[in-house]
């Protein structure tokens, strides 16, 4: 059964991956920009939904390979420790998404609130499916306090240091801190500890790799994101 989940939960990150790298080219724009609609070479895009293959000028944005590859690495990872208990399905739909905020992050230091307050609000909502399911593995109340309590913290960190915190780093903490929330405040740290020592490892490798300065600024999105990640493996896990 475990089998079948993991394989299961690898071609769907596989497959929804494919269509990732067309919605993170779109998104990738400073704030005062609008969308994407033309691809590099000024064709129109007329759809946000499909490969990122302009058939006039082939393809563009990130790679999708690597792209649906880190996406069935994720969601076979999450089906591996999570196993058949209902709140897999809900990590299996917010994965691509935090895998599409991660790639927006990088790319143009910015998470699209198009992105981040849905995902909140769908996290909980769907955590409150999974909560009236037998076997589930967490708590809904823990989920809701988690994203009060993340939100809040990142908050107060914005206003003490707002060059060190973006307000869409908050925004993003109302959706990790539901679903690390979710099995507990131990969880809920432990992930959040990860998504800052991540930071810190990937700002003191640029530092010494003398690619940037001290006080350079860096995507903290997508440590935040991976901290969760593992945050998310170990409380499935030990659930």
């Amino acid at each position: 059964m475990l089998l079948i989940l993991i394989l299961g939960g690898a071609l769907w990150g596989a497959f929804v991956g494919l269509f990732v790298p067309r919605v993170a080219y779109r998104l990738s724009v400073r704030p005062d920009e609008a969308w994407r609609a033309e691809c590099p070479e000024g064709h129109p895009l007329t759809s946000w939904l499909g490969l990122a293959r302009c058939p006039r000028s082939g393809g563009y944005g990130p790679r999708t390979s690597g792209v649906a590859t880190t996406a069935a690495l994720v969601c076979a990872a999450l089906a591996a420790t999570t196993g058949a208990r209902p709140e897999l399905a809900v990590w299996l739909l917010l994965a691509p998404v935090g895998v599409l905020l991660a790639l927006v992050d990088f790319t143009v230091h910015r998470l699209p609130d198009v992105l981040t307050l849905p995902l909140a609000g769908a996290a909980l909502a769907l955590l409150g499916g999974a909560a009236l399911l037998p076997e589930r593995g967490g708590s809904w109340t823990g989920a809701l306090y988690g994203a009060l309590a993340l939100a809040g913290a990142f908050f107060v960190l914005f206003l003490i240091n707002p060059n060190g915190m973006g307000f869409g780093d908050v925004k993003l903490a109302l959706c990790l801190g539901t679903v690390l929330g979710w099995y507990g405040w131990g969880v809920l740290l432990l992930g959040t500890f990860a998504g800052f020592l991540l930071a810190s490892l990937y700002g003191a490798g640029l530092v010494v790799a003398r690619r940037a300065g001290r006080k350079t600024a860096i995507p903290f999105g997508p440590f935040l994101i991976g901290g969760a990640f593992v945050g998310l493996l170990l409380g499935s896990y030990t659930a």
